[in-house]
């Protein structure tokens, strides 16, 4: 062979060497940016919640690997556990980047039970590391599969885990370079809107019926709350609609004033419903909540389960408005819907805390008879606030049969029904006085089209219109219609949000720096060989001739 054959040999070599390291990796690009949503951030009752972070430069690594310090955490759903995160911020992780599927009714319900659950814990621990959500595509499903590849070789022998750190691995560089300081927000408007169905007969009482319409969990930019509380609003909408009719005709209107209301702040201590209240009774010389008010009535998380519970403060004395609507709903329930559990449930408020439970605490603390209705037993149910409360969760069936509970109860209250006969035997709402199901669907699909979370909802266009289109609704079936928009304090604010809710953010594919090491010394040692092959050129080719002489004799 030649030395010029030599040479070839050895270029050859190396090129087979390269194209083994990129052999085994999938084609993808060599930089990819995407947008990811960064955990909730807020002040709220003096207490600090959620991350507090925002800057990573790291490297990937999934949550399986046995080191993360300074690295980038990367989880699917079914990854994402409350010790896994804790383990990650005792390790000093860099970040972590949480991976959601975009067709949540893909994920098995056991899982987003698990995922709600750690949310709802992870939600109340501050933390400095910063926390991304970004919704799944092709090349971060790609990093994710290649570094939980790389995880998967620490069971592998020592020998092994080098080559593939040396030869085959692909590192991932994430990077998020924003060096703008995380600001405070303290100008957040928060909007309540309110409406009437005047009753008959000279100075009625007061029914109020209430609900909350913005979402929470654990990025704002991917919160829904179609469970809560869209289901709330949703079935207070369809009350609107066909009350409306009722109270159209002096023959079928009853002796009650019917108060509507959608609140603002409601995952943020019902900050807007504390704020509506205070200005119905300190600040405005009129207003139906100075007047006699049978009672108040919250909807909250209503889409699902064969369960419902009255919430109370206090509970009900008999002969109170209160109660008599209370044995009208379990009158309706186990007439018509025997299967639907119903409870009581009873918390005093606790003075002592800063914060409140559920939406009719607000209405208590000022003496007034209120109630909240919902499928949740526990106010700190993990379904009251998550980024999987999507639309593919609610069950439009059970949301349909609690609105017309509802609805039944309430008009059997007003109208004094019991002694004409059983809820089975006399139902209102039907035909053309029943819940629609195209309606409700609508409703829902409009309500979970934006994230609802409180400190978008008058920043970004798009989720201005929500609640422009919800004041619509109230004008078109309700009287003195008002919209209330209240401004906190900037030297004392009830809650301090913070920017920087949404970032681009790099992801870099490069090799280890071991790779640089290896390629090196493919290098060095294709050098050596020409090298090598140049020096000892004449003992080759003596060897050479002397065995070409040989074949030929």
């Amino acid at each position: 062979m030649s030395l010029r054959g030599l040479s070839v040999a050895a270029a050859l070599l190396l090129l087979l060497c390269v194209q083994r390291l990129h052999g085994s990796a999938l084609p993808a690009v060599s930089s990819y940016e995407f947008t990811a949503y960064r955990m909730q951030q807020y002040n709220l009752a003096q207490q600090k919640h959620g991350c507090r972070g925002a800057i990573v430069v790291a490297e990937a690594r999934s949550a399986d690997e046995p080191v993360l310090t300074r690295r980038c955490v990367i989880m699917k759903v079914m990854d994402f556990t409350t010790e896994k995160f804790l383990d990650a911020q005792r390790q000093n992780a860099a970040a972590v980047l949480l991976l959601l599927p975009k067709n949540i009714s893909s994920v098995p319900h056991e899982t987003v039970q698990s995922f709600m659950m750690s949310e709802s814990a992870v939600l109340l621990k501050e933390t400095i590391m910063p926390v991304y959500v970004a919704p799944e595509d092709e090349q971060l499903l790609y990093m994710y599969e290649e570094v939980k590849q790389a995880a998967a070789t620490r069971t592998s022998s020592v020998f092994i885990r080098v080559l593939r750190s040396m030869v085959t691995a692909t590192a991932f560089q994430i990077l998020v370079s924003n060096n703008v300081a995380i600001k405070p927000v303290t100008d957040n408007a928060i909007v309540t809107l309110e409406g009437v169905l005047p009753g008959a007969g000279e100075d009625p009482p007061t029914i109020v019926i209430t609900a909350h319409y913005d979402s929470y969990g654990l990025a704002p930019w991917l919160s829904y709350g179609a469970d809560s509380n869209g289901s709330g609003v949703t079935i207070l909408l369809e009350l609107v609609r066909l009350f409306q009719k009722l109270y159209s005709s002096s023959s079928t209107r009853p002796p009650y004033h019917l108060m509507f209301s959608l609140t603002g702040g409601g995952k943020y201590n019902f900050l807007g419903t504390k704020r509506w209240i205070e200005e119905n009774l300190d600040h405005a010389e009129s207003s139906l909540l100075h007047d006699n008010v049978a009672f108040v009535l919250c909807l909250d998380t209503l889409a699902n389960s064969d369960e419902l519970f009255m919430h109370v403060s206090r509970p009900p004395k008999p002969d109170t408005p209160m109660h008599a609507f209370i044995q009208q709903l379990e009158e309706v329930v186990s007439s018509r819907f025997p299967w639907v559990k119903v409870g009581l449930v009873h918390k005093k408020i606790n003075l002592v805390e800063s914060t409140v439970a559920w939406e009719h605490e607000r209405y208590s603390l000022r003496r007034i008879p209120s109630f909240t209705l919902s499928h949740l037993e526990d106010p700190k149910s993990e379904l009251r606030g998550s980024m999987l409360d999507t639309i593919s969760q609610v069950d439009f069936r059970k949301l349909k049969r609690n609105g017309v509970i509802i609805a039944e109860a309430l008009a059997r209250y007003m109208y004094n029904l019991s002694d004409k006969g059983s809820p089975k035997d006399i139902q209102l709402f039907k035909g053309q006085m029943d819940f629609h199901d195209g309606r409700i669907s609508n409703l829902m699909s409009v309500l979970t089209s934006v994230p609802r979370a409180t400190q978008l909802l008058d920043k970004e266009p798009g989720h201005m219109v929500l609640v422009n289109s919800l004041e619509h609704e109230f004008k078109h079936y309700l009287q003195q219609v008002h919209r209330h928009t209240f401004r906190q304090d900037k030297r004392d604010p009830d809650i301090t949000f913070y920017d920087q809710m949404n970032q681009p953010i790099t992801m870099y594919r490069v090799k280890p720096a071991a790779f640089d090491l290896f390629l090196g010394g493919c290098i060095a040692a294709y050098l050596g060989i020409v090298y090598y092959a140049i020096q000892n050129f004449g003992f080759f080719y003596t060897k050479l001739k002397a065995a070409v002489k040989s074949k030929h004799q």
